[in-house]
């Protein structure tokens, strides 16, 4: 009898070759980018540095591409994006110390958004670790010990024989649900030493699936199919399960009405006669989903902007659907499911066979969106609804686009159709600025096809400046939309509202079109009344451009505070 554990995978000839007749000259980086590429990598991110220089410089004997940013951070937003747009885990490069803590705001958004990115990071030389103090240059008492607590996983590899497993232990780490980023090290005396270790010929990985326990689905199911007024809350998880079609058989067999987060923008066609769009930070909506009697919470952990600031209040039962197991009820009592959004919905389908008939469900919606924009529009945000209007004419459908913490972005978390599942994203997973310009050149490098949109503020913009340098070295098809309203308009706000008046918030800043072209990226300044010309224009041109639209736009007022 043959079990499966059993089955050992035999070389090729080409393997075996390969193994016994190495290349002469490999180092530990060579098994570095040798593991990248029999994982399935095409396109590494990063930023040189004294001991990473193993690895870079067995890229050059590698068919990896190598798109290199300027700043640490901005590499690893460029990888994050990567991952959330193609699914695969993004290797990103870095160096010891400075290079690889510069990282961790990206490496915190990635995984507070799920996105798989696989961090390599050299090491100080075998003898420093542990905490020595041998005083080598960027040397750490613990260097890992500062990425625990914001990836998924730590390996720190001490010998080249580790090294094909350990990228392959990380890597399966980061594309098992939840997707994140994970870290290894790996010293720089192993990464320069010549390698007896044969070429590494293989590398797959097999993530593991998450599929829901059968006895929670059934009840799930019965709870649906016995609800009067059922609701669904659909979050970021079912756009990273390419669940969004199972999502909207099982909301029309229901006839449940629809909302995403922010995070899931795109999980629901936005026009559907069962959507409520994204209009979380709404007491309208609040007030709707309160009244559900079961309310389906699909991946989505129901954090701070998913609840209208923890003011919602669920009366009826809730299922919670959520791959992090953190995440279940940590908010709020449910019945939770810990599974791969695309598995448990493909379950409760399997399990409510009967459509459910309410001709009332579409009507409730109506009168939803309607009270919200009948309050919009008693505020006097005409500007702000015309300038997002002119993004949205002038983007292709389907086209993806990035957005920096900045007014315009909190805008389109609510009020922006991107058109697609996966095709709108932000950095409102940990919050940080300067996420969207360098997040869009690493969407344009997996994807040279198609325009991607940029959308930062003047504040969030200054944090970005330098890859204007790499969008032109790669001439990555990216437009970039700055908003310049002269300094953190949001902060300003925010300050003026709670103290009377702003501190720290106005900038002085850079002639951005001057700027752009100085790098030789063409910039335009634009007005509310020709963006969607002009921005329609740049990314019709082929590579990276500047649009620059000063305007000062104001939110609309919240509902959270009483």
């Amino acid at each position: 009898m043959t079990h499966d554990h059993d089955l050992v995978l035999r070389p090729t000839a080409a393997q075996t070759e390969a193994a016994l007749n190495p290349p002469p000259g490999r180092n530990g980086g060579d098994l570095v980018v040798e593991t990248l590429a029999g994982l399935g990598a095409t396109t590494v991110f990063g930023l040189p540095g004294q001991h990473a220089l193993g690895m870079f410089d067995a890229l050059r004997r590698s068919d990896l591409r190598y798109i290199g940013l300027r700043v640490e951070n901005n590499a690893g937003f460029a990888a994050d994006a990567y991952g959330r747009v193609t699914g695969e885990a993004a290797p990103l490069l870095l160096s010891t110390g400075p290079g690889a803590l510069t990282s961790l705001a990206a490496l915190q958004e990635a995984r507070a958004a799920s996105a798989p990115v696989l961090a390599i990071s050299s090491q100080v030389p075998t003898a420093g670790l542990g905490g020595g103090r041998h005083g080598y240059l960027h040397e750490l008492p613990d260097q890992a010990a500062s990425f625990r607590g914001v990836v998924k996983s730590v390996h720190t590899v001490r010998t080249q024989s580790q090294i094909p497993s350990a990228i392959a232990e990380a890597w399966t780490s980061a594309l098992t649900v939840p997707h994140g980023p994970v870290w290894v090290e790996i010293p720089q005396d192993v990464l320069l030493a010549e390698t007896p270790v044969p070429v590494v010929t293989g590398g797959d990985t097999f993530p593991e699936e998450l599929p829901p326990r059968p006895e929670l689905t059934a009840v799930a199911a019965d709870l649906l199919a016995r609800a009067e007024r059922p609701a669904i809350i659909a979050g970021g998880g079912v756009v990273r399960a390419d669940a969004s079609t199972k999502l909207r058989q099982l909301a029309e067999r229901l006839q449940a009405p629809v909302v995403t987060t922010f995070g899931g923008k795109g999980a629901f066609p936005w026009t559907h006669p069962l959507s409520l769009q994204s209009w979380l930070e709404d007491r309208h909506t609040t007030d709707f989903l309160e009244d559900a009697d079961v309310l389906l919470v699909v991946g989505s952990g129901l954090g701070e902007l998913s609840s209208n600031y923890h003011t919602f209040e669920p009366r009826g039962r809730v299922v919670q659907i959520e791959a992090d197991l953190g995440k279940l009820e940590s908010n709020h009592p449910a019945l939770g499911i810990h599974a791969d959004a695309r598995l448990a919905l493909q379950a409760l389908l399997e399990t409510v066979e009967e459509p459910r008939t309410d001709p009332t469900a579409p009507e409730r919606v109506r009168e939803v969106l309607d009270k919200v924009r009948a309050r919009i529009a008693a505020q006097e945000l005409t500007l702000e609804q015309d300038v997002l209007a002119a993004v949205r004419k002038a983007l292709p459908s389907r086209a993806p686009s990035f957005w920096d913490m900045t007014i315009l972005a909190y805008w389109a978390w609510s009020a922006f159709d991107p058109e697609a599942p996966n095709a709108m994203h932000s950095a409102q997973g940990a919050g940080g600025l300067g996420y969207a310009f360098p997040a869009a050149l690493g969407a344009a490098a997996a994807d040279p096809t198609q325009p991607v949109l940029a959308v930062s503020g003047d504040g969030g913009a200054l944090y970005s400046i330098a890859e204007l340098a790499t969008a032109r070295q790669y001439d990555l098809n990216v437009t970039w939309l700055i908003v310049d309203d002269g300094g953190y308009g949001i902060l300003r706000e925010y300050m003026t509202d709670a103290f009377g008046e702003p501190t720290a918030t106005e900038l002085t800043r850079p002639d951005y079109v001057a700027l752009a072209e100085s790098f030789g990226v063409p910039g335009v300044r634009t007005s509310p009344e020709s963006l969607a010309a002009d921005l329609a224009s740049a990314l019709a041109a082929p590579g990276p451009s500047v649009v620059v639209l000063p305007a000062v736009l104001r939110m609309f007022a919240p509902t959270h505070l009483g």
